[in-house]
């Protein structure tokens, strides 16, 4: 079984680095702040549903999309 943590953070990079787009301009979109984009990426903070939403969307993309 994979770990849902790690597929969300591994994800999230792919997308975020397939779109161009750096940590800072992600974050813009997404209405977050770069460092708190940065604790998501590094596993050191869980994101809420609300958070994942507003990833999914800035990369439009839907958050099952963003968990796969």
């Amino acid at each position: 079984m994979k770990n849902p943590k790690k597929t969300f953070i591994a994800r999230l990079k792919a997308l975020r680095r397939q779109q161009g787009l750096t940590q800072t301009a992600l974050a813009q979109r997404a209405g977050i702040t770069r460092e708190f984009l940065a604790r998501l990426e590094k596993g050191v903070q869980d994101p809420t549903l609300r958070t994942m939403t507003k990833l999914a969307k800035a990369l439009k993309v839907t958050v099952v999309e963003l968990l796969q």
